[in-house]
């Protein structure tokens, strides 16, 4: 790079300028909370904390005794069914399948034994005097009547970080020595899905929300103060917490850019808007509180998506935004995506991962393998990758197109496309949500960073690849379909895909001058592809200016409404680039 990193790893929203606000530390929790049953002033109250799957319970129940001594906490984990029952009743859930399982139905109540429950609610009800604790997930199942309800929050990245140490376990069960990978796929299908049916459930009536992301160190805040902040967040632009990982592909790229760790091998991913896995942090005064990313989609999902986004998708952020760094790398694996019938009928979702690749960067030989060469015979290109699998070769460009590639491309890759991005590059990866839906069907010969081979999905791969998207269709259909939309003084706005197949809209704007965006109903995600500054503004004033540097991805939401973006700081007189992804739907 020729100057230093402007990219904010750790982007906040502000909600107050009182650090007191957000109360930090075991003791000024414990203390709110016994404040709140003081004022209460009843013989008996009962304080309920519900946990996320992956909080550190014993943590909270030890902080809790502390300072309610002699009062009796009851764990909710110990009224769950056996772990052999939950085992046995979620397994067409989990499957056998090294990746993939089935978004499960299920909600908490599946996790406990009927007559210990009703038990637990008589003993509480008995009580005469004093502080009747339940911590746990599923705490407010076991009493939904609380007193004072605490919600312990956790974002999936910890959660992750979590399972790679061994420290906690998934629902119900005790496996925190099973493989990470294992445990993610499980949580990802059955106890993210029943928790967020929880979170959603309590929401309106939560008197605290939790932050328990960092060990031994909490953050509180009210309800009231939580929906200050998601209500900030909804009237303005806002960038997520990205996060970034290794990969056995991985480039440098982004170490220079992100201004991340110069001594680690490699950095795969950038993970920038992931809204089911990024976190958002809360500004009040000094202090950070972090929460899943995911809870504004639950809070507000009419003001963040926009009405025909949310009556389509429901409380989900449909819109994927995360680099792919292969700059003095290796190929990606060789993929396709499930069409969206197989995903319903497979996994359980409503959508699939539809995508593309912006190219942010390119260096020599920069490629794209995309769709079939012509005259590919299907059982000969899948037998031939079956016996790669023993062999450890695989001729990719006998069956696979190879296409060269240049810095701001755009390759449209609906579901069921074969396709991979070669070295030497740095993909801006625009795509539908569901992420985890990759069937590698190549790798070329390498093991993951821990050692063990990567899974291969062939199987279901040949389910899915569509045969007819050969060279023609390749050129014709999804490489640099650039189409001049509008233009005005100091901007010009072109529609850069996505494919018919898409429900994802992408416009690329540039600009030396303001140029104005309106949402149209639906959330806007965008990223500042060139230029190293540039301001997001409300001709109304509506909300604070919003400064974007290079390479970050921000979201509108769709109540915003009306936009504009300039160049700024050392960027003011140059051209900008932005690019925009929506919902496609009739206004």
């Amino acid at each position: 790079m020729k100057t230093v990193s402007n990219y904010d790893k750790y982007p906040y929203i502000r909600v107050s300028d009182r650090s007191a606000d957000c109360l930090t530390g075991w003791p000024a929790v414990t203390q709110e909370i016994e404040r709140k049953v003081k004022q209460l002033n009843r013989p008996v109250v009962t304080v309920v904390v519900e946990c996320y799957q992956g909080v550190h319970e014993k943590e909270i129940v030890t902080a809790l005794t502390k300072q309610f001594p002699g009062s009796k906490v009851i764990l909710s984990r110990e009224y769950m069914l056996s772990a052999d029952t939950i085992n046995a009743f979620f397994q067409p859930d989990i499957t056998d399948d090294e990746l993939f399982g089935f978004l499960t139905r299920h909600t908490i109540d599946r996790f406990f034994d009927t007559w210990q429950t009703a038990g637990v609610r008589a003993r509480i009800r008995a009580q005469q005097k004093g502080v009747a604790m339940v911590v746990g997930t599923g705490a407010a199942h076991l009493w939904p009547d609380a007193d004072i309800l605490v919600y312990a929050d956790m974002a999936r990245r910890e959660i992750r970080q979590r399972f790679s140490r061994n420290e906690v376990s998934n629902l119900g069960v005790k496996n925190e020595t099973e493989r990470a990978s294992l445990q993610y796929k499980r949580a990802f299908f059955v106890d993210w899905r029943i928790c967020d049916r929880v979170k959603k459930d309590l929401m309106n009536r939560w008197d605290y929300v939790l932050d328990t992301n960092q060990a031994g160190q909490p953050r509180m805040i009210t309800r009231a103060q939580f929906g200050e902040g998601v209500a900030a967040a909804v009237r303005r632009p806002f960038r997520v917490v990205p996060f970034f990982d290794p990969g056995p592909w991985g480039g440098q790229w982004l170490k220079e850019v992100c201004d991340l760790d110069r001594d680690a091998p490699n950095f795969a991913w950038g993970f920038d808007c992931v809204p089911e896995e990024n976190s958002l942090l809360f500004g009040f005064g000094d202090e950070r509180f972090k929460l899943p990313a995911i809870d504004l989609v639950f809070a507000r999902p009419e003001e963040l998506l926009g009405l025909p986004v949310y009556g389509r998708f429901g409380a989900e952020f449909p819109i994927r935004f995360d680099f792919l760094d292969t700059m003095q790398g290796g190929n990606l694996s060789l993929q396709v995506h499930p069409l969206t019938e197989y995903m319903q009928e497979k996994f359980g979702l409503h959508y699939t991962q539809d995508e593309s690749y912006y190219l942010l960067e390119t260096g020599d030989g920069a490629c794209v393998y995309l769709g079939l060469k012509d005259g590919t015979v299907p059982g000969e290109m899948i037998r031939s990758l079956r016996e790669a699998r023993k062999s450890g070769t695989f001729d990719a460009e006998r069956f696979v197109g190879k296409y060269p590639v240049k810095k701001h491309d755009h390759v449209l890759i609906p579901a069921g496309t074969v396709h991979c991005s070669g070295a030497n590059s740095v993909v801006l990866e625009i795509s539908a949500t569901p992420f985890l839906f990759t069937f590698k069907l190549w790798d070329w010969g390498r093991p993951g960073l821990d050692g063990r081979p990567r899974p291969i999905n062939i199987r279901h791969g040949a389910e899915v690849i569509r045969w007819n998207r050969t060279e023609a269709w390749v050129r014709r259909e999804v490489l640099n379909r650039v189409e001049n939309i509008a233009e005005g003084d100091g901007w010009t706005e072109e529609r850069t895909g996505l494919h018919e197949c898409e429900f994802i809209e992408t416009r690329r704007h540039r600009f030396t001058r303001p140029v104005t965006h309106r949402t149209d109903g639906s959330v806007n995600v965008l990223n500042l592809v060139e230029g190293r500054e540039a301001v997001v503004e409300s001709p109304g004033q509506a909300f604070e200016p919003f400064v974007v540097h290079y390479a970050e991805t921000f979201i509108v939401p769709a109540a915003v409404g009306e936009y504009t973006i300039r160049p700024c700081g050392e960027s003011e007189g140059k051209e900008c680039v932005t690019l925009k992804a929506f919902v496609r739907h009739h206004a």
